[in-house]
Protein backbone atom coordinates (compact mmCIF):
# COMPACT_ATOMS: atom_id res chain seq x y z
CA UNK A 1 0.00 0.00 0.00
CA UNK A 2 2.79 2.47 0.85
CA UNK A 3 5.87 2.82 -1.28
CA UNK A 4 8.95 2.73 0.95
CA UNK A 5 11.14 4.44 -1.65
CA UNK A 6 8.97 7.60 -1.47
CA UNK A 7 9.34 7.84 2.29
CA UNK A 8 13.11 7.42 2.24
CA UNK A 9 13.49 10.08 -0.49
CA UNK A 10 11.38 12.50 1.54
CA UNK A 11 13.65 12.10 4.56
CA UNK A 12 16.73 12.57 2.40
CA UNK A 13 15.45 15.84 0.95
CA UNK A 14 14.47 17.21 4.38
CA UNK A 15 17.90 16.52 5.85
CA UNK A 16 19.80 18.79 3.47
CA UNK A 17 17.39 21.67 4.02
CA UNK A 18 17.76 21.44 7.79
CA UNK A 19 21.58 21.43 7.47
CA UNK A 20 21.48 24.62 5.37
CA UNK A 21 19.12 26.25 7.89
CA UNK A 22 21.41 25.31 10.78
CA UNK A 23 24.44 26.77 8.97
CA UNK A 24 22.44 29.93 8.28
CA UNK A 25 21.56 30.24 11.97
CA UNK A 26 25.18 29.76 13.04
CA UNK A 27 26.36 32.34 10.49
CA UNK A 28 23.70 34.79 11.72
CA UNK A 29 24.79 34.35 15.35
CA UNK A 30 28.47 34.87 14.48
CA UNK A 31 27.60 38.01 12.50
CA UNK A 32 25.42 39.31 15.35
CA UNK A 33 28.23 38.75 17.89
CA UNK A 34 30.73 40.55 15.61
CA UNK A 35 28.40 43.56 15.36
CA UNK A 36 27.92 43.66 19.13
CA UNK A 37 31.66 43.37 19.69
CA UNK A 38 32.64 46.22 17.37
CA UNK A 39 29.76 48.55 18.29
CA UNK A 40 29.40 47.94 22.04
CA UNK A 41 32.08 45.87 23.73
CA UNK A 42 35.26 47.23 22.13
CA UNK A 43 34.45 50.97 22.57
CA UNK A 44 33.49 50.34 26.21
CA UNK A 45 36.81 48.58 26.84
CA UNK A 46 38.71 51.51 25.29
CA UNK A 47 36.81 54.00 27.43
CA UNK A 48 37.50 51.97 30.59
CA UNK A 49 41.22 51.85 29.72
CA UNK A 50 41.35 55.64 29.20
CA UNK A 51 39.57 56.23 32.53
CA UNK A 52 42.01 53.92 34.32
CA UNK A 53 44.98 55.84 32.82
CA UNK A 54 43.44 59.17 33.82
CA UNK A 55 42.93 57.96 37.41
CA UNK A 56 46.52 56.69 37.56
CA UNK A 57 47.95 60.06 36.44
CA UNK A 58 46.05 62.34 38.84
CA UNK A 59 48.21 64.87 40.62
CA UNK A 60 47.96 67.86 42.92
CA UNK A 61 46.48 70.94 41.27
CA UNK A 62 44.35 69.17 38.65
CA UNK A 63 40.79 70.47 38.38
CA UNK A 64 38.41 67.52 38.30
CA UNK A 65 34.72 66.67 38.10
CA UNK A 66 33.43 63.73 40.12
CA UNK A 67 30.74 61.33 38.98
CA UNK A 68 28.26 63.20 41.18
CA UNK A 69 29.05 66.50 39.48
CA UNK A 70 31.24 68.04 42.19
CA UNK A 71 33.93 70.29 40.71
CA UNK A 72 37.12 70.78 42.67
CA UNK A 73 40.89 70.98 42.67
CA UNK A 74 42.99 68.05 43.86
CA UNK A 75 44.78 68.82 47.12
CA UNK A 76 46.26 65.38 47.80
CA UNK A 77 46.22 61.97 46.12
CA UNK A 78 46.22 58.83 48.26
CA UNK A 79 46.08 55.12 47.36
CA UNK A 80 42.32 54.75 46.91
CA UNK A 81 41.20 58.29 47.67
CA UNK A 82 41.81 61.85 46.55
CA UNK A 83 41.26 64.94 48.67
CA UNK A 84 39.72 67.75 46.62
CA UNK A 85 39.12 71.38 47.53
CA UNK A 86 35.61 72.41 46.57
CA UNK A 87 35.41 75.92 47.99
CA UNK A 88 36.12 78.15 50.97
CA UNK A 89 34.35 79.01 54.22
CA UNK A 90 34.32 82.62 55.38
CA UNK A 91 35.58 82.67 58.96
CA UNK A 92 35.13 86.43 59.30
CA UNK A 93 37.76 89.21 59.46
CA UNK A 94 38.67 88.40 55.81
CA UNK A 95 39.87 84.92 56.73
CA UNK A 96 38.93 81.92 54.62
CA UNK A 97 39.36 78.23 55.23
CA UNK A 98 39.31 75.72 52.34
CA UNK A 99 36.58 73.08 52.21
CA UNK A 100 38.10 69.70 51.39
CA UNK A 101 36.32 66.48 50.54
CA UNK A 102 37.74 62.98 50.43
CA UNK A 103 36.45 61.05 47.40
CA UNK A 104 37.30 57.71 45.89
CA UNK A 105 39.64 58.05 42.93
CA UNK A 106 37.43 55.84 40.78
CA UNK A 107 34.53 58.31 41.12
CA UNK A 108 36.48 61.07 39.40
CA UNK A 109 34.87 61.31 36.00
CA UNK A 110 37.05 63.82 34.17
CA UNK A 111 40.06 66.07 34.51
CA UNK A 112 38.96 69.55 33.41
CA UNK A 113 42.34 71.31 33.68
CA UNK A 114 45.73 69.70 34.29
CA UNK A 115 47.99 71.33 36.87
CA UNK A 116 50.53 73.94 35.78
CA UNK A 117 53.49 71.65 36.56
CA UNK A 118 52.21 68.98 34.17
CA UNK A 119 51.41 71.57 31.50
CA UNK A 120 54.91 73.10 31.78
CA UNK A 121 56.63 69.74 31.36
CA UNK A 122 54.63 68.98 28.21
CA UNK A 123 55.18 72.50 26.81
CA UNK A 124 58.95 72.33 27.35
CA UNK A 125 59.15 69.05 25.48
CA UNK A 126 57.10 70.30 22.55
CA UNK A 127 59.04 73.59 22.20
CA UNK A 128 62.33 71.75 22.30
CA UNK A 129 61.12 69.50 19.46
CA UNK A 130 60.02 72.53 17.41
CA UNK A 131 63.38 74.28 17.90
CA UNK A 132 65.30 71.28 16.49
Amino acid sequence: MFDISLISSAYAEGGSASTEAAMGNVLFLVLLFAIFYFLLIRPQQKQAKQHKEMIAHLQRGDKVVTGGGIVGKIHRVEDEYAVIEVGEIDLGNKQFSPVRMRVQRATIGAVVVKSAAAADSTDNGSTADKAS
